[in-house]
């Protein structure tokens, strides 16, 4: 694993996602990168908040109940010496203004959505995790493959790319250096290339120049693979001439 890859794992490391080999290998790296460590720190103490939200439901028609109460909720003024002297004398009640019961509710309310909003973010931050640990698990099990072989090949504006595919898991991976960023609001998108056919196969992170990517599906009959510029999301077909043609290595 590079130290490219390692800088992606804070994360996973901060959620407890990774495997033993990883988890020694990043501890390594964490030692000597100040800026990880930083991210490690921030991300540990927010998984640490969001662990603690508790989401509660209210019931059915809680709120329009409550809004209904309103004109005819009163409440006790507060005690007096006045009425310890004259504990039997009846107490004039006094009527919550209905800002106030307005209030309360809108706190309510507002208390209920962050506490999902915190369980909807500390669930999502969960779901990610296991998403980058299984990239990682697939990345380095065709890494690893006994017949991976690698292509590397000069790009554009001194970038460099290798593609390394595994015959036997019918999968490949492209790992980029000093790539330059797209124009705002587009992306790089991979494609595997069947005779001169383009198929969609993932895209890369717009704002990383360096990084390790598991090409979407299988490799099947592709012969080639290619990089072209498309909006944000990606594309169907290729909208850009190519800016990188690979041949797979045989």
């Amino acid at each position: 694993m590079t130290a490219v890859d390692l800088h992606t794992l804070t994360g996973a490391y901060a959620l407890h996602a990774l495997g033993p080999a990883e988890q020694a290998e990043f501890e390594r790296h964490l030692a000597a990168c100040e800026a990880c460590a930083q991210e490690v720190r921030e991300l540990s103490a927010t998984a640490a908040r969001l662990g603690l939200a508790l989401t509660l439901v209210p019931p059915d028609g809680f709120k329009e109940s409550v809004l209904r109460r309103i004109d005819s909720v009163r409440q006790a003024p507060p005690s007096t010496s006045s009425d310890a002297a004259g504990a039997g004398a009846p107490r004039r009640a006094r009527r919550v203004p209905r800002w106030v019961l307005a209030a309360c509710v809108a706190a309510v309310a507002g208390l209920g959505a962050t506490t999902v909003w915190q369980y909807v973010e500390a669930r999502d931050a969960r779901q990610e995790a296991r998403r980058a640990q299984e990239a990682t698990d697939q990345v380095a099990d065709v890494l690893a493959a006994p017949d991976a072989k690698a292509r590397t090949a000069r790009l554009a504006d001194g970038a460099s790319g290798t593609v390394v595919v595994s015959e036997s898991r019918d999968r490949a991976v492209f790992v980029a250096a000093a790539m330059a960023e797209p124009p705002s609001g587009k992306v790089y998108q991979l494609w595997f290339d069947e005779d001169g056919t383009m198929r969609p196969a993932g895209l890369m992170d717009p704002h990383r120049t360096a990084q390790t990517v598991l090409l979407e599906g299988a490799v099947g009959d592709a012969s080639g693979m290619g990089i072209t510029v498309e909006p944000a999301g990606g594309s169907a077909h290729p909208t850009s001439a190519p800016v990188a043609l690979m041949r797979l290595p045989a």
